[in-house]
């Protein structure tokens, strides 16, 4: 089959998705790239060849003669690119969290479901195989009907990955239990089989709003200052003119089949990892590790405290950014830019993931409160969970 033709918008950290994408002669082939620093446009032709096509105005391309894009720009464009493309009917990949509102993602989907473009959007997270490896546990059946899920999100890169650039000012994320938050909340969605429809959080900012070194970074990216030696975290250097956003939070969910839920986001910790323990009717699970090395352990047996675990499943990590997600996800995206139908990243379940993120913020914000969560309207609902239908295939005639 020939290669479909792809765009990529943005080239930051996130652009390694776009060298996964590019498979010349192999299924796929990135044509085009945009990034509003041409430093970044000029770099794509080094790294994905000469014959590229750069801009810096993603509107140069809704007309290219593309296949697909890729939209790995900062989260606050996401829905303006997004629904500029999909209006286009120009099939979309669009980075994580889809916007930084309810609304925003609403709106994306209202987009695509009326021009009947396909979006696909990449919570990698789902394609990890220590999640996949919860997921299947969970479906056979060991530790019965699940009632609660607990998640506690150690951000050990907090000061470097998120309060020295655009990250830290909530204009462009609206806040981290979102941002950051968006990829665990879809997955104790997943791993509870619902959603969230009421929450309330608490959080603060509790160590990087005591430090003034600041400065603009326009002119870097995160590589350039990432370092291991930035510890501890109080005495980082550096951070973003604008720093608003909560480096400590936690919320509780309600979900709409009655399952009860928490995450707990920290950004100064020592280590770098996640931890789920799921509780069912007849067990419990939980994962040490989330990468190559991690396992995850069973208890289905009643007794005091034991390490050993009655079932302990290792969990092998493929080559690959994200523990081999990235690829996956990837491949995943290019066999529904030419087939279409159902994909284990649902654009609804990311919607679903942002509102809950959105509404624990407001409470967060304003004194704890519950904050009911809106679910997607229905008609729209079923139009995604239906496989997208009414898509058109893509690139099949492609030369």
């Amino acid at each position: 089959m020939n290669d479909v033709r792809l765009g990529v918008i943005g080239l930051g950290v996130r652009g390694g998705l776009a060298a996964l994408a590019h498979r010349p002669g192999a299924g796929a082939r990135v044509t085009a790239a945009c990034d509003t620093d041409p430093r970044m446009a000029a770099l794509a032709q080094d790294r994905l060849g000469r014959s590229v096509r750069t801009t810096t105005d993603h509107r140069d391309l809704l007309d290219a003669g593309l296949d697909g894009v890729l939209v790995l720009t900062p989260d606050h464009t996401h829905e303006r690119i997004a629904t500029d493309f999909l209006a286009a009917g120009v099939p979309v990949f669009l980075e994580k969290p889809m916007a930084i509102t309810t609304d925003g993602c609403d709106q994306v989907l209202r987009t695509a479901h009326k021009h009947r473009t396909r979006l696909f959007v990449g919570h990698n997270m789902r394609h990890m195989p220590v999640v996949t490896a919860m997921r299947e546990l969970i479906e056979r059946g060991e530790i019965g009907e699940v009632k609660a899920v607990w998640c506690r999100h150690f951000v050990g890169h907090g000061g470097d990955f998120y309060f020295k650039d655009w990250h830290a000012d909530r204009r462009n994320t609206t806040g981290l239990l979102l941002q950051k938050g968006a990829h665990d909340i879809d997955v104790i969605h997943w791993l509870a089989g619902g959603y969230s429809r009421r929450v309330n959080a608490m959080g603060a900012l509790t160590v990087y709003g005591g430090i003034t070194s600041r400065r603009d970074r326009d002119a870097h990216r995160m590589t350039d200052w990432l370092s291991e030696n930035n510890w501890p975290p109080r005495t980082l250097t550096g951070l973003n003119p604008v720093v608003d956003v909560e480096d400590l939070s936690m919320m509780q969910m309600q979900l709409d089949n009655g399952v009860l839920a928490s995450y707990q986001q920290c950004h100064y910790t020592p280590d770098y990892w996640r931890n789920y323990t799921v509780i069912g009717t007849e067990g419990r699970l939980e994962n040490f590790g989330d990468s190559e090395g991690a396992e995850i352990r069973v208890w289905n047996r009643r007794s005091g405290y034991r390490a050993e675990a009655d079932v302990t499943k290792p969990v092998h990590s493929p080559d690959g950014s994200h523990g081999g997600a990235d690829p996956l996800l990837v491949d995943a995206f290019l066999r529904f830019l030419r087939e279409g139908g159902t994909t284990v990243t649902s654009p609804v379940a990311a919607r679903e993931a942002v509102a809950a993120g959105y509404a624990a913020t407001v409470s967060l914000r304003d004194g704890g409160r519950p904050v009911d969560v809106p679910p997607v309207d229905a008609e729209t609902a079923a139009y995604f969970d239906g496989g997208q239908p009414g898509s058109t295939a893509v690139g099949a005639e492609r030369g």
